[in-house]
């Protein structure tokens, strides 16, 4: 059984059926009944809850509360930001019918003709335009600003090509969206929130990111900038692991939001939204896992800890029971999540694979010779090495080996990340290098044009303008026209 279970396929012979295989053998999510929808189950769920419990602290330390707004939006609504219509009328569900009945020839339920809908309604694929309709209602006036709102939702997007956790047509996310008096606070939060985004990404998921603003071909639909923070998996593919959209007066103007400044004078307000959802958890998995299976963060482990008992006899475990017990209330009061596997249905070196292959950060092994020598084996996931150490004190051990897990995992994720990086100066050079993966920093001309031939002849796409770095004017690499800097372009998710 233990063979069964670490039967992944190795990430050099098929990357993405690699991706696939542990997605489903780590028991972190399936396909489900519904095309293009996903079950996460229980223990990708976790996952998910300890990215949404933290990322929620951190909205609300920025001043950030939540609130629900629907699922169905009216059509009528999408139409009035034009740009925002036109970039998602192709991924819309709609629900044109509100009542079935059975089939008079009896074939189950039909949809009954005479309950058609006065007015579809979308199942929403981002709450902008419902969100913006409720704050006319909400805003009149400068003291009823800033609105800060934030909402953990699912929404559709009808895809055609899914992969689980990337790209499926129903997620899971959370969406800022808030309203300001000036431009300039609505720039100081588009920004504020793509830090926070950055901060959790390094911090918690140990996954190096690059911040930029998109270019104007990848800009979220309505908005005047979009800010990103793009990482690099495994195979060399950008993907874009969170967005921060400054939205201007667009929505304001498209669903007249005004407020009266304090010199009485009547002005739209300005808009933010931003977001991260599930695909998280797929940048998670292929940032850091092998072929053994995940390596988990410890900030984000279900369990940052499990303890295997080794017994033949009911009363060495007995034993081994009492003296893990002293340990794990230790654990429990330094705030360590663990799990004690003393299960008796599953032998040890089943128990050893499976949470391999979960990867849960630190494994402890505690056996009949371990007892008489006040001894645990210890085992980290992310190098795979064991050492055998005394009981006394094994839990302040713990606590440090979990920090050092944490920063080796963002450190060789960072160091993939700079070998993988390049700069070039030429289109030949840009050809050759982009084969090979990575991040790869060129001049542009700025134009969509030349932006899109790369892209249609390279389908490498610009990832982000970057914020920090190098911004030494050049020329652009296809044209020679003048560029203010190096863009970062990539093949991406």
């Amino acid at each position: 059984m233990a063979v069964e279970i670490k039967e992944l396929t190795s990430r050099s012979e098929n990357y993405s059926q690699w991706y696939n295989d542990l997605v489903i053998k780590a028991d972190l999510a399936e396909n489900s009944a519904v095309r293009g929808c996903m079950v996460i189950k229980p223990y990708g769920y976790a996952i998910w809850e300890k990215i949404q419990r933290q990322l929620d602290d951190m909205f609300k330390e920025t001043g950030h509360v939540n609130a629900y707004f629907p699922l169905f939006i009216p059509k009528s609504f999408l139409s009035k930001e034009a740009d925002h219509v036109e970039g998602f009328a192709k991924e819309c569900a709609v629900v044109t019918h509100y009542r079935l009945k059975n089939d008079p020839n009896g074939r189950g339920v039909v949809v009954d003709p005479e309950a058609r809908l006065e007015e579809e309604l979308i199942v929403r694929p981002t709450s902008e335009t419902i969100i913006w309709n409720t704050y006319k209602n909400w805003i009149q006036s400068y003291r009823d600003l800033p609105v800060l709102c934030n909402q953990w939702a699912n929404v559709v997007r009808w895809e055609m090509r899914t992969r689980l956790f990337l790209r499926t047509s129903e997620f899971l996310w959370q969406e800022g969206h808030t309203a300001h008096a000036t431009k300039e606070e609505a720039i100081e939060e588009t920004e504020r929130m793509l830090h926070v985004y950055a901060e959790f990404a390094e911090k918690y998921m140990a996954v190096p990111v690059l911040k930029g603003l998109k270019s104007a071909n990848e800009r979220f639909a309505g908005a005047l900038e979009t800010y990103c923070i793009e990482a690099l998996m495994q195979d060399g593919k950008a993907l874009q692991a969170g967005t921060s959209h400054f939205l201007g007066q667009n929505f304001a103007k498209a669903f007249d939001v005004q407020f009266l400044d304090k010199d009485g004078k009547r002005d739209y307000v300005w808009a933010t939204s931003w977001g991260v959802s599930t695909r998280l958890m797929g940048a998670l998995i292929m940032a850091h896992s092998d072929d053994n299976g995940l390596v988990l963060p410890p900030k984000l482990a279900p369990y940052q800890v499990v303890i295997v008992p080794i017994y033949k006899t009911d009363e060495q475990l007995a034993a081994i029971d009492e003296k893990v017990a002293g340990l794990t209330a230790r654990l429990k009061a330094m705030g360590i999540s663990f799990k004690y596997d003393n299960t008796t249905n599953k032998k040890p070196g089943w128990k050893f694979a499976e949470y391999e292959l979960k990867g849960v950060p630190v494994r402890l092994a505690i056996g009949a010779r371990d007892m008489e020598n006040n001894t645990v084996e210890i085992a980290r996931r992310d190098t795979l090495t064991k050492e055998t150490i005394s009981f006394d004190g094994i839990d302040n051990h713990i606590k440090s080996l979990l920090d050092d897990i944490q920063s080796n995992i963002f450190k060789k994720a960072l160091d993939f990340r700079t070998s993988k990086t390049f700069s070039v100066d030429t289109y030949d050079e840009f050809k050759e290098k982009i084969e090979e993966g990575g991040f790869i920093m060129a001049h542009w001309d700025g134009t969509p044009e030349t932006e899109e031939k790369i892209k249609e002849e390279t389908k490498a796409s610009i990832r982000c303008i970057p914020l920090e770095g190098n911004k030494t004017p050049g020329v652009c690499m296809v044209t020679g026209k003048p560029s203010a800097g190096r863009v970062v372009f990539a093949r991406a998710y």
